[in-house]
């Protein structure tokens, strides 16, 4: 029974994921290549997403309890590597799990440059303790642009949320992903110590 229980949770920390939801991401969900450059998908999207140049959101599924993410955006017309991208949105951490919407407004961030019906791409890195994971989304800006009352209704919070600006803002280079070239870029790990912790205690109850 308690080496079920160990089991149990090494196997929720391996298995849980998130998937966005807003903006169309590049292809299917992998599992297999979401700690890769884009889930895998090193091609542009044959069809992009009309996104607003304002007052945009992206939406996503969280499934860890406690998470960190960032936004990164490429203005090349088919970005490769994490080389390509920028970061436009600080780390920030959430509480909760299931969908969450979240501002976007990509006027209002250190993006210079962007204008109508210009390609770009965002790539939402995520970590929930476990390991960094990546999804990204291509698409075309539009200024003067409202998402459509069906897509805007989308934008819920499953649950209430604190959010926090991570420490760690840097956008310092990592070891690269074997999916892309480049360097990915660092989470923040605010989640682990609650990940350590857990695994410690149910440790120390096999042991009694």
């Amino acid at each position: 029974m308690k080496l079920f229980l160990l089991a149990a949770v090494f196997a929720s920390v391996a298995s849980a994921h998130f998937q966005l939801q807003f903006p169309d991401p590049r292809g299917a969900f992998n599992e297999d290549n979401e700690p890769t450059f884009c889930d895998g998908y090193t091609s542009v999207a044959q069809n992009r997403t009309e996104f607003p140049l304002n007052s945009g959101f992206f939406s996503l599924n969280s499934e860890h309890p406690s998470w960190t993410a960032a936004v990164y955006l490429s203005m090349s017309s088919n970005p490769t590597s994490f080389d390509d991208f920028k970061q436009i949105v600080p780390f920030f951490q959430m509480q909760g799990e299931g969908i969450y919407c979240l501002p976007l407004n990509l006027s209002a961030t250190n993006a210079t440059g962007l204008t109508n019906e210009q390609n770009v791409t965002i790539q939402i890195l995520y970590n929930g303790g476990d390991s960094q994971l990546y999804q990204c989304s291509d698409l075309t800006l539009l200024s003067n642009f409202s998402l459509s009352q069906s897509v805007d209704s989308t934008c819920t919070n499953a649950t209430s949320t604190s959010t926090s600006n991570s420490t760690s803002n840097s956008t310092d280079s990592g070891s690269g992903s074997s999916s892309g070239s480049g360097s990915a870029p660092l989470a923040s790990s605010l989640s682990l110590s609650g990940l350590v912790v857990c695994i410690v205690g149910t440790m120390a109850f096999l042991f009694m």
